[in-house]
């Protein structure tokens, strides 16, 4: 059974006179920054200058510095850059201020795993990678909850790496939902395979074949957008929130029996022997050499496939209708959906119960 941490199994005292470094001010940077300063922690931002973020940081009472600066500042450093900058950044800003007894965070494992960050021995390494974006370990926190996360550590110099990432986990509010113990590897290749054959990639492409077979006979492409991309939010806020069979119990018999006998006819064993070479793949670090590869290169094959999606008629279609329906994007706006945060949500489940 996986090892599971709460509140009780965690002390912010461990992290008392130590200044943690916040790189990145975007995406998690800023939930991580309010609520380990609301823990009583000593936090410092490192943003640049000119942008949204960095407003946003000075708004926040933040007095944000550089990379370099906060580094040389503090004791613990979370890196929460893209991962696409971080190799180069750390080699100029952040590895000049690694020294014994200081430990190095982040929230993904990607550039540990692939070895585009190799830090010294001399200190802890370690991660904490919350399971929803930063909006929500904010939102979350202030209500007195918590977004779960992930724990691993890569390096243990000190012998305390996992109280000080038990303690940071503790200081985002992490704890009081349970942080599971990890690897870096099982954390960066679990996360790429979810995004690549489930959540983004899978979740896609299972959209526009079903929205695409039923415009190729004829239904109306309006009608085929609500039935293929608009209603699945119901089903995802509800599997998310009652899990798969509590999501059985609440949509029609109809809907129930004709889902239960066809699937096994959309994810057939092709497919399942697809997810397992693209796991492989990422397991190996074809991926990795790919992407990596591919912005050195400046992205070209990236921008071209992006650009050919936004063509596409179901965008097309969306649009139209999204525009008829603005509290949709209202909504949004106030708190991120189950499928942006991987969390649960509120859903109306007889609404869903209705639907036939």
């Amino acid at each position: 059974m996986a090892k599971i941490y709460y509140d009780n199994d965690a002390d912010l005292n461990t992290l008392k006179g130590k200044r943690i470094a916040i790189l990145g001010y975007g995406i998690q940077g800023r939930g991580h920054a309010l609520n380990l300063r609301d823990s009583g922690l000593d936090v410092v931002v490192a943003q640049r200058p000119g942008g949204v973020h960095y407003d946003e940081a000075v708004e926040d009472g933040f007095q944000p510095t550089s990379v370099a600066e906060a580094c040389a500042q503090a004791q613990i450093i979370m890196v929460l850059l893209q991962d696409t900058l971080q190799p180069e950044i750390y080699r100029t800003a952040i590895l000049p201020h690694l020294k014994k007894g200081k430990a190095l965070a982040f929230a993904h494992g990607f550039n540990i795993h692939f070895h585009q960050i190799e830090p010294p021995k001399e200190i802890d390494v370690f991660l904490i990678a919350p399971k929803g974006p930063g909006a929500l370990v904010r939102q979350l926190y202030q209500q007195g909850g918590g977004v779960p996360a992930l724990v691993a550590v890569y390096q243990d110099a000190s012998g305390s790496a996992k109280k000080i990432a038990l303690a940071y986990a503790k200081g985002i509010g992490a704890a009081r939902a349970g942080v599971l113990e990890t690897t870096f590897a099982e954390e960066t290749e679990t996360d790429l395979f979810g995004e690549q054959a489930v959540l983004c990639g899978g979740a896609e492409q299972l959209i526009k074949a079903g929205f695409e077979t039923l415009v190729e006979k004829g239904y109306q492409p309006e009608v085929a957008y609500f039935e293929c991309l608009h209603e699945l939010k119901l089903i995802v806020d509800l599997v998310y929130s009652k899990g798969i069979q509590g999501m059985w119990s609440r949509v029609s018999e109809t809907a129930r029996y004709g889902g239960i006998t066809r699937g096994d006819r959309i994810i057939t064993g092709e497919t399942r022997a697809e997810m397992r070479r693209i796991l492989a793949e990422i397991q190996n670090g074809q991926f990795a050499k790919e992407w990596i590869t591919e912005c050195q290169a400046g992205r070209p094959v990236f921008k071209a496939l992006l650009a050919q999606r936004d063509r596409h008629l179901i965008e097309l279609v969306g649009a139209k209708l999204r525009a008829m329906m603005p509290w949709i994007t209202k909504q949004d706006a106030q708190k991120p959906t189950a499928i942006q945060t991987k969390a649960p949500v509120k859903t109306n489940s007889k609404k869903v119960a209705s639907k036939r």
